[in-house]
């Protein structure tokens, strides 16, 4: 038993009493031994001037944080440092995390499925490109609406009116099957939960009026409309990358943070 001396009277008082046995002196709390040889540990540091990606789970939280503190990162499903092997949506090697004159850059290492960053601003496609919104996958079709219209017999096939507008949006089922298909009259596309023109009840992650899609002869410009998940665009080839940026690679959704130089 660890024992001090009182500084009263000189006796010895076990560590853990509070008086001294033998005049009742006040004793002085001691720290325990091992206290006294702990020592904090340091977790992964982020380095200044570069990133991490954190992992969101449900309902906004925080999970792993990854350091991207070397040249290059490679996310996927089965090669690289940023691995999510449960993650069926991502490729082998979905995406590179990578540093070009001290800037951050994600790149589509020719995945599937893509990566989709989250919009800041109003963006701009073109025919064929793609975004989501909520958990729906749109298609953006600028190309006319082309097609025999009679058989051979020139007997004309009993179809639908053509739309007189050319753009269209298109719902992407899994497999690449098409959904609901708009053509709007004015140009105007709205998509949301409800009193919107592309209406989905049912996806609990897509606000009431969610975005909107503006489409000309050439482009379609999609514009959040304050959504509270956001509205997400796919990355051709490369793009830089900013501190607060959301990102799904997969079904993962990744928020950038870069320390200031």
């Amino acid at each position: 038993m660890a024992m001090v001396d009182c500084p009263s009277c000189g006796a010895q008082v076990p560590v853990e009493h509070r008086f001294c046995g033998r005049c009742g002196h006040p004793m002085k709390p001691s720290a325990p031994a091992s206290a006294a040889v702990q020592t904090a540990f340091f977790g992964a540091m982020q380095s200044v001037g570069k990133a991490k990606l954190i992992l969101i789970r449900g309902e906004g939280m925080d999970g792993v944080s990854y350091h991207l503190n070397a040249a290059e990162h490679i996310a996927g499903r089965k090669s690289g440092a940023i691995l999510f092997p449960e993650d069926n949506y991502l490729s082998p090697r979905h995406a590179n995390f990578f540093y070009d004159e001290g800037r951050l850059y994600v790149r589509d290492e020719g995945a599937l499925n893509g990566v989709f960053i989250r919009l800041k601003e109003p963006a701009v496609l073109e025919d064929g490109d793609v975004f989501l919104a909520g958990e729906e996958l749109f298609r953006i079709e600028l190309r006319e609406i082309v097609g025999e219209t009679t058989s051979a017999d020139h007997t004309h096939f009993f179809a639908s009116p053509r739309p007189a507008a050319a753009g269209r949006v298109v719902q992407v089922f899994e497999g690449g099957r098409t959904g609901i298909v708009h053509s709007p009259r004015d140009g105007a596309v709205t998509i949301g939960r409800e009193q919107c023109n592309l209406n989905f009840p049912n996806d609990r992650f897509i606000s009431g009026r969610h975005c909107r899609v503006d489409l000309s002869a050439t482009t379609a410009t999609v514009t959040d409309m304050q959504s509270r998940n956001g509205t997400y665009v796919r990355v051709k080839g490369q793009r830089e990358l900013a501190h607060g940026d959301y990102l799904f690679v997969g079904r993962q959704l990744l928020r950038v943070e870069i320390t200031a130089t």
